[in-house]
């Protein structure tokens, strides 16, 4: 089994508070693409909306996550069977799942491990989708000083990981055949109060609380409040979300086949 970074158990009740929601357009989408809707396999699930999303579509839905805490602030629901696992070692039997969703997540996987699960657990037919989402877009001149609080206040508290979603997964391993998609925006209303949260749900935020006692979001929440008018005044936010759909390959499949068979 990989070794498990836990880097959102901390802040996992304001994850669920403040993170945005994804589109019902993007599961309805995924749903096209698999021929049946019997089981999908969420991981790194956190909180679990991505699960309730897909649930819409699917019979049942498996949602893992190794954050103890994070399943434990998860949302119910009747098709959502949450379990404390990691991606690259689940419960699931072989060949079994339909369709298997990653939000935000896949960057902190072993990749390597996780993807031979996927090899083991996806059907014939079955799909793999990876998306992240990165610094939302509000006006040109909040933009401009969250991003200065992304790159420079926080650059060196980003994780390595967390360069894959800067890059827009373009250099994420994905050994899959890949499918093309629409494009998809999250979108949310939030306040300037809201916002902060928001940005206190990154984990680079909490290292550098971590490692100077104190929380930089403060002193970005000074310069926002004369653009943002008030803390309670509610501003629409969107994130360009980067998606990444594939089926697993024909000669791996031949050859999980052959191996399932001896």
């Amino acid at each position: 089994m990989s070794s498990f970074k836990d880097s959102f158990s901390k802040q996992s009740d304001i994850y669920v508070k403040y993170r945005p929601h994804y589109p019902v357009e993007l599961y309805e989408f995924l749903s096209t693409l698999t021929p049946q809707h019997k089981l999908a396999w969420d991981c790194g699930s956190g909180n679990g909306q991505a699960a309730i999303g897909v649930a819409a579509f699917y019979d049942q839905v498996i949602a893992t996550d190794p954050s103890k805490q994070q399943i434990k602030n998860a949302m119910p629901h009747e098709k959502v069977i949450y379990k404390v696992e990691t991606a690259e070692q689940s419960s699931l039997e072989n060949d079994s799942v339909d369709l298997i969703t990653i939000a935000n997540a896949v960057h902190w996987f072993d990749h390597d491990l996780f993807y031979k699960e996927v090899n083991r657990v996806l059907k014939k037919d079955g799909i793999i989708a990876a998306w992240c989402y990165g610094v939302p877009f509000i006006s040109p001149e909040i933009d401009m000083l969250v991003k200065q609080y992304h790159d420079n206040v926080l650059g060196d508290y980003w994780q390595e990981p967390n360069r894959l979603v800067e890059k827009e997964y373009t250099t994420l391993p994905f050994p899959f055949e890949e499918m093309e998609s629409p494009p998809f925006f999250a979108e949310k209303k939030m306040s300037l109060k809201d916002f902060i949260g928001f940005l206190n749900t990154w984990s680079a935020t909490q290292r550098y609380i971590e490692t100077n006692h104190s929380n930089p979001t403060e002193i970005l929440q000074a310069h926002l409040l004369p653009l943002w008018g008030n803390l309670e005044t509610e501003m629409k936010l969107y994130w360009k979300i980067v998606l990444k759909i594939g089926r697993v390959p024909f000669l791996n499949r031949r050859i999980i086949e052959h191996l399932n068979n001896e």
